[in-house]
């Protein structure tokens, strides 16, 4: 039998989807129709802010939220001494290992992979309560490196940008990575004593791959990981020694993340392989880790300190993580809870001391055991892939 005409509250069927508690707004509260005068579309919205205007975009080769459970049963990485290595030195040319997920499972249990991630641990813990400007040793191997990297960076004015109709990727990068390819190797041989000058077979090729991709005209972090790899092959041979840490990362990693800026800005590297808004930053990982660990203990900075922009302003100069919190607000226009959701999550931890050991398994977990940046990754003798 049919209702009658006027039943305003018709029989739902089992396949309906359970009604919201609370009508929706214009809508009559007995039965769910459209009320007489329906409010304007634009008065029933919050206020909201317009989109961000991102800066580097393009289709990503991830683009999803980082695998929070994965990080959370991590543990916290360690220090471990590297192990130098002993003559006969058998270098060899670096190959690429990893393929699946079953090689990254392979990498990661080996020898290998725990001294490559102490050793960047061991780095994080030298910097750690202070700051960029502090004394440190810079041994005559801090001091090479640093000039090298200052020479590179003298490249980039030498050679400028050419005009073009697209955005991003300038072509002149290319001419810039084909300087580095013809002239890179001799520089480092500067750095080398005689009995090792063969390795250069092998640690060139981390170098080369330390300052992104001239074919794609893009960087991430895994050309931030070869550069880290590159330093760790130098501490294997005996050439970084263990005192040479903070040097390491207040003059040599400072001056590598100038020269990285310059080349994003200039050259308008696209980021490789980014994880767009879920992840820290578009380019890098690791001046989080170490920028983290220099404001463990700070008496008046906290975490949530990021969101005041005189503190950015006095103090990016000396700590890392603010230097990259000031960063990404220049290039990135919009809220930054929006652009950033990450590190803006980050700024509530109550502690530096959590951040820190919470951005190191970050960097495990979603750098060193994802496939798509670990398959670019080379082994040889210094860093030893485990059959």
């Amino acid at each position: 039998m049919e209702p009658p005409k006027d039943q305003h509250t018709p029989e739902k069927s089992s396949t309906d989807p359970p009604s919201s508690a609370y009508p929706p707004s214009g809508c009559c509260t007995n039965c769910g129709g459209p009320t007489i005068s329906e409010p304007s579309p634009l008065a029933s919205l919050p206020e909201m802010s317009p989109p961000p205007n991102y800066r580097p975009i393009r289709a990503p080769a991830i683009n999803l939220p980082h695998n929070s459970q994965a990080i959370i049963l991590s543990p916290v990485p360690h220090t471990e001494q590297v192990p130098v290595l002993s003559p006969p030195y058998q270098f060899e040319r670096p190959v690429k290992r990893i393929h699946s997920p079953d090689d990254i499972r392979r990498f990661q249990e080996s020898p290998s992979f725990k001294n490559f991630l102490g050793f960047v641990v061991s780095l994080s813990e030298s910097i750690r309560g202070h700051k960029i400007s502090d004394p440190c040793l810079v041994s005559p191997t801090v001091a090479a490196v640093v000039s090298i990297l200052e020479t590179l960076l003298q490249w980039i004015d030498e050679i400028p940008p050419v005009q073009m109709s697209s955005r991003y990727g300038n072509i002149s990068f290319r001419s810039w990575h084909e300087r580095l390819a013809q002239r890179g190797e001799s520089l480092i041989l500067e750095l080398l004593p005689e009995e090792l000058r063969g390795s250069t077979i092998e640690i060139v090729p981390y170098f080369f791959d330390s300052f992104g991709n001239a074919s794609r005209i893009d960087y991430g972090t895994g050309h931030e990981t070869n550069f880290a790899a590159w330093l760790y092959c130098l501490a294997r041979m005996g050439v970084i020694k263990e005192e040479d840490y903070h040097g390491v990362v207040a003059r040599v990693f400072v001056k590598y993340l100038e020269l990285m800026r310059k080349l994003q800005m200039v050259y308008c590297l696209e980021p490789a392989g980014s994880h767009g808004v879920w992840g820290l930053d578009d380019y890098h990982f690791l001046p989080f880790i170490f920028g983290s660990s220099q404001l463990v203990d700070h008496k008046y900075m906290k975490p949530k300190s990021i969101h005041n922009d005189d503190i950015l302003e006095n103090f990016s100069g000396e700590y890392m993580y603010l230097s990259c919190i000031a960063f990404v607000k220049k290039v990135k226009k919009g809220l930054f809870a929006e652009h950033s959701p990450l590190l803006d999550d980050i700024s509530g931890v109550p502690n530096w001391k959590k951040v820190n050991s919470g951005l190191l398994k970050m960097y495990k977990v979603e750098v060193l055991e994802k496939v798509p940046i670990m398959q670019h990754f080379l082994f040889g003798c210094l860093i030893k892939w485990e059959e």
